[in-house]
């Protein structure tokens, strides 16, 4: 095999000759761009040949290599959990969450499900006894269901949250208590009597009917126990809650119910009560004092008169709270229902699931009649969409339930990751389709149907390889993985296939056979990995953004580019081998053990056999060598060749030239590759119609009028509109990404989530203090964050006949209510210093407490009680009494414990109080350890845009920023704060990556390229697209959130494809900026076009996603993008390029002094270039191959036209572009005219 000739003689675009060498010469005479750029082709050369030499090799450890990867998929791990996905790395917000996730653990204290109820005429009132009964029919349907699992019977009194369970000393008392304590739900049915309809629990003592809440009177019951059992204790916790008569002494709804109790305030009267009235300010659980529920967690679109007094309302909400499967699991472990069944928290999860999708079976199994709307989780998986609560409606109601539960976000995410097997195996056959149809040929020697095949395969393989070893690397997929990622990958990658392909088959005929791979590297490897490097930093800088689950796609989109860099470079030119081995086998394509009838014999012939003038009959490409000179200017800093005239270039008279018809690489990389042969007066060729090309129409139509004075104005005037429009819409895009962005549209979850965020737009958050500082003597600063906090315009104010709901507010209040009765029982002689037998439960606490020293040696002392309060006259809890205090009141309190959601880290230790036992070991009452972990609770409201809650989360930063200088250490904790905090520097780090990757492609381009003018012009076309696909973006109401920012950062790399094609086919032309731009349109306009109906292709099945998130979120944007880099590439870079554009690297020089050139006369019948005898010092001999292209007689069917394909419209000469030579050159100079 022949070697190629020395890197310091090759020239930019060289291909290496038929068996030629030359001279070396020092590096320092050649442009150092052009050497690098030589070596580096040198080098693909080489590998080139390796592959050919051993192409079955090559093929098979290549398939292995890949189908090794690609096994890593066994190990994908999928993650839907919203924390991981969302929550940015690193941030202060993990940070926070790993600190409470490592004092509470894992999981919530509850999962919600929620019931909302709307009107099916807009604006109508639902605050009605007839709109509230339908509330409670569906609420009722869904608290009846039951499901039995390892033998046992689940209903929702058994999985329900229940708040502050009361230890009792009384067995039947406790278990009483036990079975009828009321699940949490928060209805607006608990205004009614009605609401006790909800709770399911019932206890039976002889001689009564059963006890249920539709008809218990506490009070009543109380009375009736009193004497069988001491109750005092249970007595004033029942007072302090505030239970009263619990729901028998509340109104109903339906006063004609027989159930209703007499003890009802309607019941004698039978008159409907005033739904608004009774509504006004909320309702209450069971305890007055501890559960109260707010309005606005009842009723959304509310209206009121001038006095503020309530009138109407647009929707119902009711929210039932469910234990967590650790809960769940505490709360069975021991008792006799479980331990025959080996109960773990495993069993508690998959009982709570059964139980929640329960709903979905029976919703289906009643069949369709009442549905109001497809579910996407349906055929999916199941959810506590409480679908059967919207069954319980009749057909023609009025009225119509919207439901959702914690788990129906995690479903979601779970049916948004599935792949979607149709849609991969449809967008790989398309794209199979496609490549083999624009690959077949009618000439079979020149079809390649086959291997477009195998490309396309090979691409989805480097793909699954490339997914496969990110699974390895354990790197976690999610949906954008799942959704986006194989289509995109598909459509880059198919780009290379089509650019190694088309460059394959036009080669210089005169390349020996096995050097053809490593010609075909050689002229387009350097096109492949500047955009495939380009890609891969764009997706590496995209992985600056913060969020996990964009980060992660980036990284694997990164990864997935790289193995089919390695694919298309390694692997696929072993199959190009193989197919000019099934081509010089004569062969038909794809059905390649059939011998093809329409062979074409091609004979390579050098100069030195055209002595005689003969060409042998039936030849349609010969190959004659030449010599050039390279001289490098000192002054110019460029690079002069020198060819021989036309002038001296003689043909043989019998034979006169063909004109050899340009024809287009379908690849959009296929930049040097591709050069005009001598054009005559005549030739032979096919039917117009299979003339016609993207070529033809770019060279005879789009490139003189787009190269013209005016076109070039109107150009820019238009681009310059498009650019300040664009700027515009930048200022439209808003930050965001609400959840009904991402559920598809007409599914009951999208409805739901809609008539929440319309009506019940609250946020459940807490404020967390840490660790780090003394609770006990910053109580002042505690109470100031608190304040600050709550006086935020997003949280829900308390109202001013209730305590702020803290544990702190509720400590102290609880310490003043036992100090009161302390006083009121010394006062009266009940309590003496030696006893506290004769007082109060509550005075006898605080007996105990007051006496408490917290020394170790002398805990107690009794003198302390009357000399200390428990609470001081600022309303600070006595710091030495604190922990001691503390231990009490969450033995004493649980219901006010509860209330407070407090979550006391580490939890004070259980003490059980006994005003009878008056010995030491029960006065001495254990402290609790310094707290790590607390929290307060609030409601924050009215955030509907991003905007609102930025502004929320400035707030509560700010009023945490200040507790700190206080020294007390507390964040602010709650879904927003863990996904919408990303929006306070979402912009930053999209500016922060733009920029980077901006500079990295200005780097990699002048790298490759050589050019730094160059590079400037691309990274500004790649800038302006940028810009203006964020303002369409605007113009489209696409928000801004990690997702549209990783595209956007992605569209730099992928712009790169449009642009560097363009500007390198310029960079490599000879002759002034107008024909250079009209040249560099001429070779890439195909190309371009080809890539981006690919890319568009690869995007094609994204259109058929069901989340139209994909839809808006990925289609539209990439579609967008890919027209505008069309746009780019094609129609502006040409026109900045012939107006600012570089000098060209080769330059064409026509002197016929004979110094420099001195050719002979040619012999009759053959060509002959002379050479001087010497050489001027400063210029180099390079050798190369030209082609000349010899017809054939035309074929049947074929005429004969005129032959110049030369556009009518021709830029403003220069001395470079007058002389151009006809004869093209495919070696020194493939930028030449």
């Amino acid at each position: 095999m022949a070697r190629p000739p020395p890197l310091q003689e090759l020239p930019p675009g060289y291909t290496p000759p038929a068996r030629a060498a030359s001279p070396q010469i020092p590096a320092g005479s050649l442009k150092s761009p052009l050497w690098l750029r030589a070596y580096f082709q040198g080098l693909l050369f080489s590998l080139g040949c390796g592959i050919q030499r051993h192409c079955g090799k090559v093929l098979f450890l290549g398939l292995l290599a890949f189908g090794a990867l690609a096994l890593g998929l066994r190990v994908a791990i999928v993650e839907t959990d919203l924390e991981q996905l969302w929550v940015e790395v690193g941030s202060r917000v993990s940070q926070e969450l790993h600190y409470t996730k490592e004092k509470l653990g894992e999981e919530a204290a509850y999962t919600s499900q929620m019931l909302i109820q709307t009107p099916r005429q807009e604006g109508e009132n639902v605050l009605t006894p007839e709109a509230l009964g339908l509330h409670l029919q569906a609420a009722l349907t869904a608290s009846k269901v039951q499901v039995s699992l390892y033998g046992k019977s689940w209903d929702l009194n058994k999985i329900c949250y229940k708040s502050g369970i009361p230890l009792i000393e009384n067995g039947m008392i406790e278990r009483m208590i036990e079975k009828l304590f009321p699940c949490v739900i928060l209805t607006p049915l608990d205004c009614f009597w009605e609401g006790a309809k909800l709770q399911g629990g019932s206890a039976y003592l002889p001689g009564r009917p059963d006890i249920q809440w539709t008809n218990l009177d506490p009070e009543q019951l109380l009375e009736e126990l009193g004497p069988f059992a001491s109750l005092e204790g249970f007595r004033e916790l029942l007072d302090k809650a505030q239970v009263g008569q619990a729901y028998v002494g509340r109104p109903c709804l339906h006063p004609d119910d027989l159930h209703c109790p007499p003890s009802a305030p309607n019941h004698h009267s039978k008159q409907a009560p005033n739904v608004a009235q009774e509504l006004s300010g909320g309702c209450h659980g069971f305890s007055h004092k501890f559960m109260h529920w707010q309005e606005e967690l009842l009723l959304g679109g509310m209206a009121r008169d001038p006095q503020g007094q309530l009138l109407r309302a647009e929707a119902l909400q009711s929210t039932f709270l469910l234990m967590s499967p650790r809960q769940l699991y505490e709360h069975f472990r021991g008792d006799y229902q479980t331990h025959d069944i080996g109960w773990s928290e495993e069993q508690a999860g998959t009982v709570l699931q059964a139980w929640q999708r329960r709903f979905v079976q029976v919703s289906v199994q009643m069949g369709e009649g009442g549905a109001r709307g497809c579910s996407l989780l349906l055929p999916l998986r199941s959810t506590l969409s409480l679908q059967l609560a919207q069954e319980a409606l009749p057909q023609n109601s009025s009225q119509q339930i919207h439901a959702f539960s914690s788990t129906t976000l995690d479903d979601i995410l779970h049916a948004f990751s599935e792949v979607s097997a149709a849609r991969v195996v449809g967008g790989y056959l398309l794209m199979l389709a496609y490549a083999c149809v624009t690959m077949l040929r009618w000439d079979c020697a020149q079809s390649q149907g086959a291997v477009g095949l195998a490309g396309v395969l090979l691409v989805a393989l480097a793909v699954a390889s490339g997914l496969g070893l990110c699974a390895l690397l354990g790197i976690a997929f999610n949906a954008a993985t799942t959704q986006v990622l194989p289509f995109l990958a598909l459509g880059i990658g198919v780009d290379d296939i089509f650019l190694l392909a088309h460059a394959f088959t036009e080669a210089p005929p005169g390349t020996p056979l096995q050097e053809r791979t490593g010609e075909c590297l050689q002229r387009t490897g350097t096109s492949v990995a500047l955009t495939s490097i380009s890609h891969m930093v764009a997706f590496f800088m995209a992985a600056l953004v913060p969020i996990p689950a964009l980060r992660a796609f980036s990284l694997q989109a990164a990864i997935v580019v790289g193995c089919n860099f390695a694919a298309v470079m390694l692997v696929f030119p072993a199959v190009l081998s193989l197919d000019l081995h099934r081509r010089h086998c004569q062969r038909l394509d794809v059905l390649c053990c059939f011998s093809s009838p329409c062979s074409a014999r091609v004979i390579q012939i050098l100069p030195q056999e055209l002595g005689d003038g003969t060409v042998p009959v039936g030849i349609a490409h010969l190959t004659a060598t030449v010599q050039a000179f390279a001289h490098c200017e000192a002054g110019s800093q460029h690079v002069v060749t020198i060819l021989p005239p036309r002038a001296r270039l003689v043909p043989p008279p019998s034979d006169p030239l063909g004109s050899e018809l340009f024809s287009p690489g379908g690849s959009t990389r296929d930049l040097l590759g591709q050069e005009e042969g001598t054009r005559q007066k005549a030739t032979c060729s096919s039917l117009p119609c299979a003339r016609w090309n993207l070529a033809h129409f770019a060279r005879s139509q789009f490139a003189p009028l787009l190269l013209q004075s005016h076109s070039k104005a109107i150009v820019l005037v238009l681009f310059g509109a498009l650019l300040g429009l664009s700027l515009y819409g930048a200022t439209l895009v808003q930050d965001g990404l609400a959840l009904t962005d991402v559920v598809p549209r007409g599914t009951k979850e999208h409805a739901f989530l809609s008539a929440q965020l319309r009506y019940f737009s609250l946020y459940e958050v807490a404020l967390v203090t840490q660790g780090g500082f003394d609770y006990a003597h910053s109580q002042r600063a505690l109470f100031d964050l608190h304040q600050r906090f709550s006086s935020l315009k997003a949280v829900l104010p308390t109202p001013a006949t209730q305590a702020p709901r803290t544990w702190l507010h509720y400590y102290r209040n609880w310490l003043l209510g036992i100090q009161a009765a302390f006083d009121q029982d010394w006062a009266s002689g009940r309590i003496s210093r030696h006893s506290c037998r004769n007082g109060s439960e509550d005075g006898a606490l605080a007996y105990k407490l007051l006496i408490q020293t917290g020394d170790t040696q002398e805990p107690l002392d009794f003198s302390q009680l009357t000399t200390r309060k428990l609470v001081d006259k600022e309303g600070l809890i006595a710091p030495e009494l604190f922990y001691v205090g503390l231990t009490m009141w969450v033995s004493s309190d649980p219901l006010g414990l509860a209330a407070s959601q407090a979550n006391f880290y580490p939890p004070p230790p259980e003490w059980l109080h006994d005003k009878y036992d008056t010995t030491g070991e029960n006065l001495r009452i254990p402290a609790a350890q310094p707290l790590e972990f607390a929290q307060f609770p609030f409601l924050l409201r009215g955030l509907q845009k991003t905007a609102d809650f930025v502004e929320a989360i400035e707030g509560a930063r700010a009023a945490c920023a200040e507790a700190g200088r206080a020294g007390v250490r507390a964040y602010p904790s709650g879904s927003p704060f863990l996904f919408w905090e990303q929006y306070l520097g979402l912009r930053r780090y999209f500016l922060l990556a733009i920029c980077i990757l901006l500079v990295c492609t200005f780097l990699v381009c002048a790298l490759l390229l050589l050019n730094p003018w160059t590079a400037g012009l691309i990274v500004l076309v790649l800038a302006m697209m940028t810009v203006e696909l964020f303002g369409i973006m605007g113009f489209l109401g696409i928000k801004l959130s990690a997702i549209p920012v990783v595209i956007l950062v992605a569209s730099v790399g992928i712009g790169v494809e449009f642009t560097v094609h363009v500007a390198l086919g310029f960079l490599t032309t000879q002759g002034s900026r107008n024909l250079r731009a009209a040249h560099a349109l001429e070779r890439t306009f195909a190309p371009v076009t080809d890539g981006a109906v690919s890319t568009l292709l690869g995007l094609l099945m994204l259109a058929g996603s069901n989340f139209d998130f994909i839809i808006r979120y990925f289609f539209v944007v990439l579609t967008v993008l890919t027209l505008l880099g069309l746009l780019h590439g094609l129609v502006l870079l040409p026109v900045l390029l012939s107006i600012l554009g570089p000098p060209p690297e080769v330059v064409q020089m026509y002197k016929e002094s004979p110094e420099v050139l001195s050719p002979q006369a040619p012999r009759e019948g053959g060509l002959r270039w002379g050479l001087p005898p010497t050489l001027p010092q400063s210029f180099a001999r390079v050798t190369t191959s030209m082609t000349v292209a010899l017809h054939p007689p035309p074929l049947p069917g074929a005429y004969i036209h005129p032959a110049s394909d030369e556009p009518t419209w021709s830029p403003v000469a220069t001395p470079a572009a007058n002389g151009s030579s006809n004869l093209s050159s495919r070696g020194p100079c493939p930028a030449t005219g």
